[in-house]
């Protein structure tokens, strides 16, 4: 009976894994660029009774095999880099990626973070940053006297502004999206930014709109492709699954209570 219970054990633990996926998703159903993850799993080692095709005592083979499986463990969770929604917000320095890749965006110790999340602001000294303060890559400098709506941002990345008393429009720079082999490889380290892994591939920038990679949208933001009524489904399986796997257990202590009642 101990191994029904060490079995229900690990579905139980694997469902309470499941749910916690499912709160995270939940919880960044409003955070710009987010993307959902899925959680996957694997069938544990079996124990083998009576193999396939051994003969028994008349001589003929067995057609099936007798085996007992010791449970379930999870083994990933995947990123699902499906486009969120676009919405429309009106600033001028919200920008989203329709299609493919990341913004790039420089840390403060010189390395580098992607991101899907393009609601940019003007720091103190007039560069494009995250909400957290980290300059976009490669850096974007709005020079002094220039409001936000005399900024254009064009589809391919260029930037443009009028600038007062001049007719033709000058180009404050490229924004440069980056792509990857595998994003689903990424690692999350929080505040809408991922960092690449062997697994991912090295990041490969790229001009927008050109090579697979998205266009730039500006005034619009890329909302989270989490799906409120999948999320909420996938919560009520998993306690259902929970629930289940409970009840082996508790069958199983109900059985080994009845052995040890058994009287002579």
């Amino acid at each position: 009976m101990s191994r029904v219970m060490r079995t229900a054990a690990t579905g139980m633990l694997a469902q309470q894994l499941f749910i916690d996926v499912i709160a995270n998703n939940l919880a960044n159903v409003n955070t710009s660029g987010f993307k959902k993850s899925k959680i996957e799993f694997q069938d544990l080692l079996y124990q083998t009774i009576r193999a396939a095709g051994s003969s028994n005592l008349e001589g003929s083979f067995v057609p099936t095999e007798l085996q007992v499986g010791s449970g379930t463990r999870p083994v990933a969770t995947q990123k699902i880099f499906s486009q969120g929604e676009i919405i429309a917000t009106g600033n001028v320095f919200d920008l989203a990626i329709n299609g493919n890749g990341f913004f790039q965006i420089n840390m403060p110790d010189g390395t580098f973070r992607y991101t899907r999340d393009g609601s940019f602001k003007i720091s103190e000294i007039g560069i494009l940053v995250t909400s957290d303060g980290f300059p976009l890559q490669p850096q974007i400098r709005i020079p002094e006297g220039i409001e936000g709506l005399n900024i254009e941002v064009a589809m391919d990345g260029q930037i443009y502004a009028k600038i007062y008393g001049q007719e033709t429009l000058q180009n404050l720079g490229q924004i440069q999206t980056v792509q990857f082999i595998n994003p689903a490889g990424l690692k999350n380290v929080g505040q809408n930014l991922y960092e690449f892994t062997f697994a991912s591939g090295a990041p490969i920038i790229g001009t927008p709109g050109i090579d697979g990679a998205g266009t730039i949208l500006q005034r619009y933001l890329e909302s989270s492709n989490v799906d409120i009524v999948e999320e909420m489904v996938n919560m009520i399986v998993a306690q259902r699954s929970f629930e289940t796997n409970s009840k082996a257990v508790q069958a199983a202590d109900d059985m080994l209570n009845i052995s040890n009642q058994l009287r002579r």
